[in-house]
């Protein structure tokens, strides 16, 4: 067995030797070629007399249609004593409505070939299907079924009640979910978007009524948008729509309520999450960052893929590659309604979590410093608009987009912009995203890990090491 170790010990630093050596490419390879990035679909919008709004995309071709139905209202909208209510109402809500219980939904759904999602994010509820063309009809009248008729049966809440608490407290065994909902509660404070997930007193708390509340709260048509994306005519799937959607009534209370902006900027200090006998802290840094809809967005992803989002990242090369500290460090930007964010996050070796910080520290300042390359800068954007259109080659996943645009309250045309706007991204446009959003003194810091040994090894930064609020 001691053998065994060594020899693995052997082969894991010779991998780490072979990674940091430049890899010295064929003089004669052709140059890229041009950039193309990722066209808008052909986006046909249209409103129905009771307020829904509907974008249909029509793909011929293969014989599959994606539908998204997406309501304002989600975690940030939950009361305020029913904490991540969303999530119980999304795993309930396909459980019965007026004419159907569980099973029967469940069977029309298999019959359909779909599988339905919901997933309740900060600032909507969106459902997701995607079935046969030749199905589309009956996945609409599903989904009509389940935005106007869901009843939210006593036993099927109190089933989804149990599980809800078994997810949690595994969800809690993860050191990255607890550094999330720790950072989550520093930037945001007391601010609706602080909720990540349900607690276990508000899973307690939760009865069928409040769902019920909720629900007829949040699912208006006045409030609400229908993706379809697929194999289908416009005008046909137009004429479906209106004959499932057009009884769909909206009450005469006033919408749910918008978040308000937040852009306070946290303290630059380190809180401290225990987390008895991790061999392992993980450290997540964040700071606000650009609205999606901001001038400055994509020049902020650019500067975010070459500093930690992209595997050849600035980050990953320093504390991966060279130092060995890590296995994947990362770097994300996150939008919502109201709040942009910035967040690093990396997973260390306890004997490594003060030189791990420190290097974190340093290569967000030199985004600050230090202009990207003419390879940092080309590579990021090649990387950047091949992502979105690999990511985009599903029609689930243009409905998906298409979703979350309506929620930022964008239009479908962003999807065709985002690229041009990232091939256009200058040197010049990156320096000015990177110092204002990348600057070490505007993050705060949350260490997730064995106490002691977190406390010992982050004092010497000379920064208040607290507790979460």
């Amino acid at each position: 067995m001691k053998i065994l170790s060594v020899a693995c010990a052997f082969l894991i630093v010779a991998a780490q030797s072979l990674a940091q050596k430049e890899t010295v490419m064929p003089k004669d390879l052709p140059a890229y070629g041009p950039e193309r990035p990722l066209s808008a679909p052909s986006v046909k919008i249209e409103k129905l007399e009771n307020g829904l709004t509907v974008w249909l995309v029509s793909e011929p071709g293969f014989p599959k249609v994606a539908f998204d139905i997406a309501v304002h209202g989600g975690l940030a909208a939950d009361p305020a004593d029913r904490p991540g209510l969303s999530q119980l109402l999304g795993n309930t809500l396909d459980q019965g409505t007026k004419t159907l219980n569980a099973k029967q939904i469940a069977q029309q759904l298999q019959a359909a070939g779909g599988d339905l999602g919901v997933s309740a994010g900060k600032d909507s509820t969106i459902l997701s299907i995607t079935v046969l063309s030749s199905k589309r009809d009956d996945a609409l009248t599903i989904l009509s079924d389940l935005v106007r008729n869901a009843t939210f049966p006593d036993e099927e809440v109190s089933l989804a009640k149990r599980n809800a608490l078994n997810e949690l407290r595994q969800q809690e065994s993860q050191p990255s979910f607890l550094a999330g909902r720790a950072m989550a509660k520093v930037l945001f404070g007391d601010h609706p978007y602080h909720v990540t997930s349900a607690t276990e007193q508000s899973i307690n708390a939760s009865t069928p009524d409040d769902l019920r509340k909720i629900y007829a709260e949040r699912f208006r048509p006045d409030q609400a948008l229908l993706v379809a994306v697929g194999d289908f005519e416009a005008s046909g799937m137009l004429t479906a729509v209106k004959s499932r959607f057009s009884e769909w009534k909206s009450p005469s209370s006033s919408p749910v309520k918008t978040s308000s902006e937040t852009s306070t900027e946290p303290r630059h200090a380190i809180y401290v999450v225990p987390r008895q006998g991790s061999v392992q802290t993980t450290l997540e840094l964040g700071s606000f960052g650009p609205l999606r809809s901001a001038d400055d967005y994509e020049a902020a992803r650019v500067a975010n893929a070459i500093f930690g989002g992209t595997f050849g990242s600035r980050l990953t090369r320093n504390i991966r590659e060279d130092k060995g500290y890590t296995y994947s460090p990362f770097a994300t930007l996150q939008t919502y309604q109201a709040a942009g964010l910035q967040i690093t996050r990396a997973d260390v070796r306890n004997a490594v979590t003060g030189p791990s910080l420190n290097e974190m520290f340093y290569e967000l300042n030199r985004m600050v410093t230090t202009s990207p390359t003419e390879e940092e800068l080309n590579t990021a954007k090649r990387f950047l608009v091949g992502i979105e259109a690999i990511q985009l080659q599903s029609r689930a996943s243009v409905a998906g987009e298409l979703a979350r645009l309506w929620v930022n309250g964008l239009t479908p045309d962003a999807i065709g912009t985002y690229g041009k706007k990232v091939d256009a991204t200058t040197a010049a446009d990156v320096d000015a995203a990177a110092k204002k959003y990348f600057p070490a003194a505007k993050t705060a810091v949350v260490a997730v890990g064995e106490e002691k040994v977190v406390r010992e090894a982050l004092a010497p930064f000379g920064l208040p090491l607290l507790s979460v609020p």
